[in-house]
């Protein structure tokens, strides 16, 4: 197959346990064609060489600080830039609002039902295929992983798993674009939550806004392609 029809797509998690006290969850992935991704690896690499950063630095949201916020911006620009590179992010509003027993479900089930919202919009009607790469969060991964492609491929009928061929863990300290997905999470979980207590974080928001053109307060149109986002609320949506 074309590796230009091969997409690889990395996905990461912010509060999405039940009962972790926290009323806001993200979702988040980033795709690219499988044919582009050392390109796009190492140019991540070479943007922390350029702010005197080691290439096994890892890029993460809760690292923003005033002395790095130089290096961040530029990984947003870059982000933009990169015409291969997608986002596309599931946004819980308020998860104390959750009815899980009014439809039958644990937290778990609504929990892989809202991935497939996520990345659904992401997946072309024909010709591609797609390997889902998720960041490895506790012993219980694996069986994770292995329920989450079932459940993908389910609800495309695809029971040969010949479109999503591959669902696995991976660091996200070994992975450059995930860690990306990390970042973008971070910020749309802290404007969420309304916080201001960072004025490094708060650059790296008004940059995505304004490279978007969005608030990121509210859903964009699901066609749109580079930063896309889908805030979904209980009470908005009672069939989940």
């Amino acid at each position: 197959m074309n590796q230009n029809n091969i997409y690889n797509i990395y996905c990461d998690e912010s509060c999405h346990l039940e009962k972790d006290h926290q009323e806001v969850m993200v979702l988040g992935a980033i795709w690219c064609p499988l044919c582009k991704t050392k390109e796009i690896s190492n140019n991540l690499k070479n943007i922390k060489i350029k702010h005197g950063l080691s290439k096994d630095f890892e890029l993460k949201w809760v690292k923003v600080s005033p002395a790095k916020v130089s290096y961040y911006l530029d990984v947003v620009n870059y982000f933009f830039n990169e015409q291969n590179l997608h986002f596309r992010a599931l946004v819980i509003c308020d998860k104390k609002k959750l009815r899980h027993e009014s439809f039958m479900q644990d937290h778990n089930t609504w929990y892989y039902k809202m991935f497939f919202h996520l990345l659904n919009p992401i997946f072309q009607p024909k010709g591609a295929t797609y390997r889902i790469y998720l960041d490895i969060k506790d012993t219980c991964s694996s069986r994770k992983i292995k329920k989450l492609h079932q459940v993908l491929c389910n609800k495309k009928y695809d029971f040969s798993h010949d479109i999503i061929t591959r669902v696995q863990t991976v660091r996200s300290h070994e992975v450059e674009v995930l860690q990306v997905v990390d970042l973008f999470i971070g910020a749309l979980a802290y404007i969420s939550r309304d916080l201001v207590t960072s004025d490094a974080k708060l650059q790296v928001i008004k940059k995505i806004q304004k490279l978007t053109g969005y608030r990121l307060r509210a859903s964009t149109l699901l066609r749109e392609e580079k930063f896309n986002l889908f805030l979904w609320s209980p009470k908005e949506s009672e069939t989940q």
